[in-house]
C-alpha cells in the first residue's frame, strides 16, 4: 500500500490487515518457528471456544486442540502441517478434526502456509473452516439429546424422528435402490461416569458426543439418541466396507469426546454395531438387528465395532 492510499485510509497498513483478518469469519492464527501461537483472531475464539488470552503465548503442539486427522491419528506431536510447512516451506490443505474447548470434535477445513520475511522463514499461518457451519448452528441451538442423566429434550431425540427418517430411506431402497446402513452404539462405562462424577458430568459427555458425531455427517443423514439405549445413526452408503469404515471414524470422534474441564485423562471408548438396510426389513427389524450388532460387540474382547455382514 502506498503512502496516498495509506493517508486517505487513516490506518498503517499493518492495523489495516490485522482487523481485516481479526474480523474474518474463518479462524486464523499465526505461529513463529518454535510453534509459539501468537496470533489469534475473533473467529478462532468462536469456533474453538478458546479466547486469546487462553492461547497467545501456548505452543500449538501443547494440545490444546489435538487436532487428528481422518483416520484418528493425532498430528500436533506427529504430521503436523504447520510444522512441516515451516520446515519445507510449502502450501498445504487438509481436513482434520479438532477439539473444541467444551470437549466435542468438529471437522475444520485447513489451510497451512508459510510466513517469509527477507528469504527467512520466519513462521506460519493456518486459516480454518468448519465444514459443517449450518448442523453447527443447529446444535448451538441447545438441540442435543435427552440422555438418561437429563431432562433435556429436543427434536433430534426423539425416537419418531429417527423411526420416519428410516421409514423414508426404506421406501427410498425399494424404489431406487439406494443403499443405507443403521448405526447403534453406546459410550462405555457411561455408568460409571455417572456414578464417579454425577448425573451432570455424565450428560455432558453424552452430550460432547453426540455433538462430535452431529457437526460432522453429512445433512442427508440422521443422527440422534435412542432412548436410554443409546445413539442411532442413519446413513446413505453404496457398500458394506463403507458402513465399517464408517462405524470407524464414529469410533475416533468419540474417543475424540470428553468433558475436559472435569475428567482429566479420562479415556472414552464405544461400542458400535452397524448393519446394512435391506428391502424386507421394516422399521423394527432395521433397528432391533443393528442393535443386537452392538450389544455382541459390547461383550466381545477386542474390537469395539461389529457388523452383520
Amino acid at each position: 500500500m502506498n503512502e496516498t492510499s495509506e493517508s486517505a485510509l487513516g490506518i498503517k497498513p499493518e492495523s489495516l490487515y490485522l482487523t481485516v483478518i481479526d474480523n474474518l469469519l474463518d479462524g486464523v492464527y499465526f505461529v513463529n518457528t518454535e510453534r509459539q501461537i501468537t496470533f489469534w483472531n475473533k473467529a478462532a475464539e468462536e469456533i474453538t471456544g478458546y479466547q486469546a488470552d487462553e492461547i497467545l503465548g501456548r505452543c500449538c503442539q501443547s494440545n490444546l486442540l489435538e487436532h487428528i486427522d481422518c483416520d484418528g491419528r493425532a498430528l500436533c506431536n506427529l504430521g503436523c502441517p504447520l510444522f512441516a510447512s515451516i520446515l519445507d516451506g510449502r502450501q498445504r490443505q487438509d481436513e482434520v478434526f479438532l477439539r473444541h474447548k467444551d470437549g466435542y470434535r468438529i471437522l475444520i477445513h485447513v489451510n497451512v502456509f508459510p510466513i517469509v520475511e527477507n528469504g527467512k522463514t520466519i513462521g506460519a499461518v493456518e486459516i480454518f473452516t468448519p465444514r459443517m457451519s449450518t448442523r453447527h448452528d443447529y446444535c448451538r441451538a441447545n438441540i442435543v439429546p435427552a440422555t438418561p442423566f437429563s431432562n433435556q429434550t429436543g427434536s433430534s431425540s426423539s425416537n419418531g424422528e429417527a423411526e420416519s427418517y428410516i421409514a423414508y430411506k426404506l421406501h427410498d431402497l425399494k424404489r431406487s435402490q439406494n443403499n443405507f446402513c443403521v448405526l447403534f452404539f453406546t459410550v462405555d462405562g457411561i455408568e460409571s461416569v455417572n456414578e464417579k462424577y454425577g448425573e451432570e458430568v455424565a450428560a455432558c459427555l453424552q452430550e460432547n458426543v453426540f455433538k462430535s458425531i452431529f457437526y460432522n455427517i453429512r445433512p442427508s443423514d440422521h443422527f440422534s439418541y435412542w432412548q436410554e439405549r443409546g445413539f442411532i445413526g442413519v446413513f446413505e452408503v453404496k457398500k458394506e466396507y463403507e458402513a465399517t469404515l464408517l462405524a470407524d471414524k464414529i469410533r475416533y470422534l468419540v474417543e475424540g469426546s470428553d468433558v475436559p474441564s472435569i475428567i482429566d485423562n479420562f479415556s472414552v471408548t464405544a461400542s458400535i454395531g452397524v448393519t446394512m438396510a435391506n428391502e424386507t426389513d421394516t422399521i423394527h427389524t432395521l433397528v432391533e438387528r443393528a442393535y443386537g450388532v452392538m450389544r455382541k460387540s459390547e461383550i466381545a474382547s477386542g474390537s469395539r465395532i461389529s457388523s452383520d455382514g
